[in-house]
């Protein structure tokens, strides 16, 4: 087992939480506080279930990615709903999407991996 720091699903997060803080320092004040807090929490919580998932043995382990899942969802409608009222610019946007893809393409390999108990006979 790696480090969680070392997993590449975790440096995408750790990515992922830098845009946010960006995108929360460049949204209006009046959102920033709203939408801006709930994106960023969303991607701490992310980080833990990632450093979480890579600790825990196999059982638990599918527990955690789905909530890690579930988190990634609501980053990705969060921030969707400011790009369509014009509150982050198309360039963050685009790089959000990218990296929660990014995300959503590990954590469902990962799920896959450690769900799979091998070949049928």
């Amino acid at each position: 087992m790696a480090i969680h720091t070392d997993l590449p699903i975790y440096r995408t997060g750790v990515q992922l939480m830098s845009l946010a803080v960006d995108a929360q320092m460049n949204m209006p004040r009046g959102v920033k506080r709203t939408m801006g807090d709930k994106v960023a929490t969303h991607c701490v919580e992310m980080l833990d279930l990632m450093a979480l998932a890579n600790a825990t043995k196999a059982e638990e382990r599918a527990k955690h990615i789905r909530q890690l899942l579930t988190h990634q969802r609501a980053v990705q409608v969060l921030l969707r709903v400011c790009f369509d009222r014009r509150d982050i610019s198309m360039a963050l946007w685009a790089k959000a999407t990218q990296l929660l893809d990014s995300i959503g393409k590990q954590a469902n390999g990962w799920i896959r991996k450690t769900t799979n108990t091998g070949p049928a006979a």
